[in-house]
């Protein structure tokens, strides 16, 4: 029993001291800091560019100071650039990644060792890890001094179309805006109406535009299966329409048995009467429900055309036909003579501008 006792404080100590170097350890894991340097090239000929990559690891919200480098990073390696520093969130913003870049060259030939870097994580120095850079010398053959060639002639360079097409596009754009300028001022001058020319659609004959409508309802071949109440509704709506334009009198208003009455008294009995089975078709559809067949549809379309051809009235060949187009003359205002007077103001100083162009491209092309 007493082994067992002696054992089991052996092992709490053990518990006890894992956890406490746990609890030290965790604020320094937390707080790690690494910073590493890499280089993209080890070797350069004299001129050359090198970048030199530092990145910084460390916990957010930390104030971290990267080195600077005015112009110098050891006698012989020049800083020619200093990239901005770009942060990367890691560990849900928990860890930042600052990365930024050196661009370094070197005039001299030599082998170059880098120190290391050293950034500031609130006020607390790290270093990155060395670097070096070999720098060498263009070779040149001094044994073979015939093949240096001295300086050459000057020579006369031909003219190409990319050497006169500002030219060429400048002149064009001048003489255009001096056209434009002329005929500006012109107009100004003379004070002429402007003139409006409006275009007219010619309107169709009654019948023409009745038998227009019923072929697009023919050729709207699921209206006929799928409701046959819009079907009836617009075959009778281009009917009354044809009947208001041809007859003069408002079917529109009107129910059938008014119009069909009403068109007893233009027309015979015969001529009628299958006008009067289409509309009473098309009222058994739109309020008893009715459900025609689709030979009765076909059939009362047939009715609507044939009384259409029966009462048309054809155009007179000889009779005068409306215009096309109205010719409108209007004279011109104070606020159009204000805007002629701006647009000429405005043209002409993009012709003067491009004949400031014309006349640089050509001393630059032949001084």
């Amino acid at each position: 029993m007493k082994f067992n006792l002696f054992n089991d404080g052996k092992n709490c100590l053990k518990a006890l001291g894992c956890a406490l170097l746990l609890l030290l350890a965790a604020p320094r894991v937390q707080a790690q800091v690494t910073v590493d340097a890499t280089i993209d090239s080890l070797q350069i000929l004299i001129g050359e560019q090198a970048k030199i990559k530092l990145q910084v690891s460390m916990d957010a919200n930390k104030q971290l100071v990267l080195p600077h480098f005015p112009d110098t990073l050891i006698t012989g390696v020049e800083v020619l650039e200093e990239a901005k520093p770009d942060t990367q969130l890691l560990n849900d913003n928990k860890r930042w990644l600052i990365t930024t870049e050196y661009t370094v060259t070197s005039f001299d030939s030599a082998l170059y060792y880098l120190p290391p870097m050293q950034v500031l994580v609130d006020n607390k120095p790290y270093m990155s890890k060395a670097l070096a850079l070999k720098v060498y010398s263009v070779p040149v053959d001094t044994l073979h001094p015939d093949q240096f060639f001295g300086p050459k002639d000057i020579r006369e360079v031909p003219i190409t179309w990319s050497d006169v097409a500002p030219l060429t596009y400048s002149s064009l754009l001048m003489i255009l805006l001096g056209i434009v300028t002329v005929f500006l001022i012109l107009r100004y001058r003379d004070n002429k109406p402007i003139i409006k020319i409006i275009k007219i659609e010619p309107k169709l004959p009654p019948h023409q535009a009745a038998m227009k409508k019923i072929e697009e309802i023919k050729a709207d071949k699921n209206i006929q299966r799928e409701d046959p109440k819009l079907y009836y509704t617009e075959l009778t709506e281009v009917i009354r329409t044809y009947i208001k334009k041809r007859f003069g009198f408002n079917a529109m208003e009107m129910t059938s048995t008014e119009i069909i009455d009403r068109l007893l008294q233009e027309k015979d009995q015969e001529s009628i009467n299958d006008l009067k089975n289409l509309f009473m078709t098309a009222d058994l559809v739109k309020f008893a429900k009715h459900a025609p067949l689709m030979n009765e549809n076909d059939m009362n379309l047939v009715n609507a055309v044939d009384f259409i051809n029966q009462t048309k009235v054809e155009e007179d060949p000889n009779a005068k036909k409306e215009p096309t187009e109205i010719r409108v003359e209007e004279k011109r205002s104070k606020e159009g003579r204000i805007v002629l007077i701006v647009s000429i103001v405005v043209i002409a100083a993009a012709a003067l501008i491009a004949l400031y162009m014309v006349v640089r491209n050509i001393l630059d092309l032949f001084f």
